[in-house]
């Protein structure tokens, strides 16, 4: 008896040890994924990373081969995250009024509407949605920002429903009476403005994904390794005992 307690007492006072010293885990960090491709005959493309944690975003994007100029200076190109749809692109289909251009209500059905503005500065809610000073500028461009994230886009991040869209065409690709067409969100721009020109469904990466930038509680640190390893002596001086005894009773 006198062994078995010296080495379970050490056990014990270690695993008490473990917990009285173990950290609160970190807050679960998601990353979330899209690849942007062009709609409406745009040719561009681009890739987009959001990672979350807690009600901070981080996102990063890359666009390029965007229409590059408008009225003589860089194209401004609005973008967002469209929430609450079908988490989907629209395709051609969309286009109810046959004028060869999907815009941004008749996309809607596909991808909702906004919910995080993707703007390079102050406001991030949809009220800045087409407040062109905000926007990316270019036919490429990079965008790094970390802001708050409202719930609602989390809420449908999480439920795999956030679409990005970058809008803005070239008019010179559009049809004649396209070209001519006001926007849909703002009568004063032309519709080139404001239709999207690049789409993608935002998915969240698996956790531990290599590239990712995840990062998530891990199942065993070091304290809680000790933890484990305490149990572990626990378990072990048990057994000894146990050996101990059934010696004692067969001598």
């Amino acid at each position: 008896m006198k062994n078995s307690a010296f080495l379970i007492a050490p056990a014990l006072a270690l695993g008490a040890l473990a917990l009285s010293t173990s950290p609160a885990l970190a807050a679960d960090t998601t990353t979330y994924q899209a690849n942007l491709a062009a709609i409406n005959g745009s040719n561009a493309s681009g890739t987009f990373m959001l990672t979350l944690n807690g009600d901070q975003a981080t996102v990063t994007e890359k666009v390029s081969g965007l229409a590059a100029t408008f009225g003589g200076n860089p194209y401004p190109h609005v973008q967002h995250i469209h929430i609450g749809a079908k988490g989907t692109c629209p395709d051609m289909s969309a286009d109810t009024n046959k004028d060869g251009v999907i815009s941004t209500t008749e996309g809607a059905p596909s991808y909702g509407g906004i919910g995080t503005t993707l703007s390079t500065s102050g406001d991030t809610s949809p009220a800045a949605g087409t407040d062109l000073k905000v926007a990316g500028m270019g036919a490429s461009y990079t965008y790094n920002r970390t802001f708050t994230l409202d719930a609602k886009t989390a809420d449908s991040l999480k439920a795999g429903t956030a679409v990005v869209v970058v809008h803005g065409l070239d008019p010179a690709t559009l049809s004649e009476a396209a070209q001519k067409a006001p926007s849909d969100l703002v009568p004063s721009l032309p519709l080139a403005a404001t239709s999207p020109a690049l789409c993608g469904s935002v998915k969240a990466m698996p956790a531990g994904a290599p590239g990712t930038g995840i990062t998530t509680p891990a199942p065993a640190g070091p304290d809680l390794g000790l933890l484990a390893a305490g149990g572990g002596l626990l378990l072990a001086a048990g057994g000894a005992y146990a050996a101990r005894r059934r010696m004692s009773a067969t001598a």
